[in-house]
């Protein structure tokens, strides 16, 4: 049986490969700050400094995995932004925020990938 966080953290790498692939620069991935929570993805895609939460799913049956980064969580990435960039002097720096949408498919104790979805200024 594969876990909810094995599948994020397997949504996590097919989105690195992808991003690397279209010649983003990779920053930092999970950068956490004490309790108050992560960002998935930190690059960079030409002059612009981009934080990026990857969502997984195998189905829509419960939505797009854009809806569930909701206006809390939207929050919480842009507060660990300010922190990131307050501690990398990254102040003058163009920035935004994306979701990256990782859709799978299961069959028995593999994954196998079936499309990935960058939204670019998704808040």
């Amino acid at each position: 049986m594969i876990n909810k966080c094995k599948i994020g953290a397997i949504g996590e790498e097919y989105a690195l490969k992808f991003l690397k692939q279209n010649n983003f620069k990779i920053l930092d991935k999970n950068f956490r700050y004490k309790r108050l929570g992560e960002i998935d993805i930190i690059s960079w895609e030409s002059d612009i400094i981009c934080f990026q939460e990857v969502k997984t799913r195998s189905s829509i049956e419960y939505g797009y995995p854009r809806e569930s980064v909701n206006f809390k969580k939207q929050e919480t990435i842009r507060k660990l932004a300010q922190i990131y960039i307050n501690r990398h002097g990254l102040q003058d720096e163009n920035i935004r925020f994306d979701v990256i949408e990782v859709y799978i498919e299961k069959k028995e104790s593999h994954i196998f990938l079936k499309s990935i979805n960058l939204i670019k200024n998704a808040f």
